[in-house]
């Protein structure tokens, strides 16, 4: 299988449909969520996604319009997405989302569109573990990971060290109704990392 660059995430890696489908449609996006995993730096520790991007592929106005209500946010769908820390020596885990922020909840994707992170079954070797915002100020609803925030795993409110780390990464993105206002082939990215820091 061909390895993809997980740095910058290109047009080309969607197929597009042929010239004579796009002007019969009319409006068409491709829309693509390039994610990808910085190496820790505290440690000799490697940080990995089990996806370097979430392809939705062709979207098509019709499509994604007739099932949406008037005014809302269309959303794309849940994709999940599995992360993993891998330790030479035990440490304590605390990692942060890096991309354009859209709002305090979400980051961008496209000009208008923004998707969220939920950290989800987060695990210590295999212990069950709460991922808590390193400043108290920080609030996430529902598990979200917030542009800016440090979450660090802890066990009875203390932070739990050990050599491998893993949770779900629950996505879901969102476009704003006018996004199809096109009358050609427009490409929608969003792009981030996840870093892993020197524990709390």
């Amino acid at each position: 299988m061909k390895r993809l660059r997980r740095s910058v995430v290109r047009s080309n890696a969607v197929e597009r449909p042929a010239r004579k489908v796009r002007a019969a449609l009319g409006y068409v996006l491709l829309a693509l969520l390039g994610m990808a995993a910085r190496e820790g730096v505290a440690q000799e520790c490697r940080l990995s996604l089990s996806q370097p991007k979430v392809d939705y592929g062709v979207l098509r106005r019709t499509e994604l319009l007739d099932e949406q209500t008037s005014g809302r946010n269309i959303v794309l769908g849940k994709r999940t997405l599995q992360l993993s820390v891998l330790c030479a020596e035990p440490g304590t885990v605390a990692l942060r989302f890096t991309g354009a922020p859209a709002g305090a909840q979400g980051f961008r994707f496209g000009r208008h569109g923004s998707f969220t992170l939920a950290l989800k079954n987060a695990q210590v070797d295999g212990r069950a573990v709460e991922l808590s915002a390193a400043q108290p100020t920080d609030v996430s609803a529902g598990g979200l990971l917030l542009p800016g925030q440090v979450v660090i795993a802890k066990a009875g409110g203390t932070p739990l060290a050990g050599k491998r780390f893993s949770a779900q990464v629950h996505i879901d993105t969102y476009l704003p109704p006018d996004a199809f206002s096109v009358r050609q082939e427009t490409q929608f990215e969003g792009q981030g990392h996840f870093e892993l820091l020197p524990g709390g």
